[in-house]
């Protein structure tokens, strides 16, 4: 089961057992723009979809730092955690990176994004074109990446929780994969046009 929710986080995880969850697959807000190297807190209405990709890196969906508490929760909350924006954070030392390497042809943006994992594996490298494709959000991540994440680091039936949805590529991902997943998403027009997203993609294969 999938269940998508239009809710800070924060809020969300304050209510759940610990290890609620068998894994997180998260991608917060780096802060890019910030002092800060912690993980930045969504501000409600913030990001608007009208200008789609909110110019790329122009976007406020990115500027207000959380502090500790987040990760606190998040590895209180979950068995098993995979963190992307790794290079931003400060979090424990691991073998167990990801790497997407993104096929990126322009050298002013990044040509790879590097995942924090709880797991001790051998570091890991998923090459993906992202190119293709219209943007909801300005970190949208493709579902092929998610649906190599699940194949390699879950297993169906699993409880699987995205505490920062963004564009519902990784709640399609678990659709298909079949794990029950939550995923809050605390802008209400990024959470309306992932929801979008999430109906459209999985309706037209149910029709087939």
């Amino acid at each position: 089961m999938v269940e998508l929710l239009n809710i800070d986080c924060m809020e969300y995880m304050a209510t759940l057992p610990d290890k609620a969850f068998d894994l997180a697959v998260v991608d917060p807000p780096y802060n890019i723009g910030g002092n800060s190297i912690h993980a930045g807190r969504l501000k409600k209405g913030s990001g608007k979809l009208k200008n789609r990709v909110l110019q790329l890196m122009n976007s406020s969906f990115d500027e207000v730092p959380l502090d500790e508490n987040y990760f606190n929760e998040l590895f209180r909350v979950s068995a098993n955690q995979i963190i992307w924006g790794m290079n931003y954070f400060v979090l424990p030392r691991t073998r167990g990176v990801i790497c997407w390497d993104k096929v990126q042809p322009w050298e002013n943006f990044s040509q790879i994004e590097l995942a924090w994992t709880s797991f001790d594996f051998p570091a890991k490298l998923y090459r993906y074109d992202n190119r293709t494709g219209g943007k909801i959000h300005p970190t949208q991540k493709p579902v092929a990446l998610y649906d190599w994440i699940l194949r390699n680091y879950a297993k169906p039936g699993q409880r699987i929780l995205d505490t920062h949805l963004g564009s519902g590529s990784s709640a399609i991902a678990a659709h298909y994969f079949g794990c029950d997943f939550v995923g809050c998403e605390i802008d209400v027009d990024y959470f309306n046009a992932a929801k979008e997203r999430f109906d459209r993609e999985t309706r037209q294969v149910a029709i087939w």
